[in-house]
């Protein structure tokens, strides 16, 4: 018959503790701005006919084409301003002293 006797092992180490901005959130508002921005663009602009085409383009089609450009670049600024975030956060990094406990099983045979 077996028995596990489990025993723990203590013990004092130091740990880095820093903040972290959620790359996640912060990329989904700059896609957010991005939609805002490509909005104004296509709200803002002219209904006049192209000199070229002799064409009218609707807005929506105007906002689907701006969009393929500022929400990306929208992403990306989101992304670059978590990294500048994570580079300031950096320096106030914390040393602490926390309590790591093991847990092990060990099986005796009897």
């Amino acid at each position: 018959m077996s028995a596990e006797h489990p025993t723990s092992r203590d013990e004092i180490v130091e740990a880095r503790v820093r903040r972290v901005p959620r790359y996640g959130v912060l990329m989904a508002v700059g896609g957010v701005l991005g939609v805002l921005v490509a909005a104004i663009i296509a709200l803002s602009g002219s209904q006049q006919p192209s000199e070229v085409l002799n064409v009218v383009y609707p807005p929506t089609q105007v906002f689907g084409f701006v969009l393929l450009w500022t929400a990306p670049i929208g992403i990306a600024l989101g992304g670059l301003v978590g990294v500048v975030l994570e580079r300031l956060a950096r320096r106030h990094d914390r040393i602490v002293r926390v309590d790591h406990e093991t847990i092990v099983t060990a099986r005796d045979e009897d």
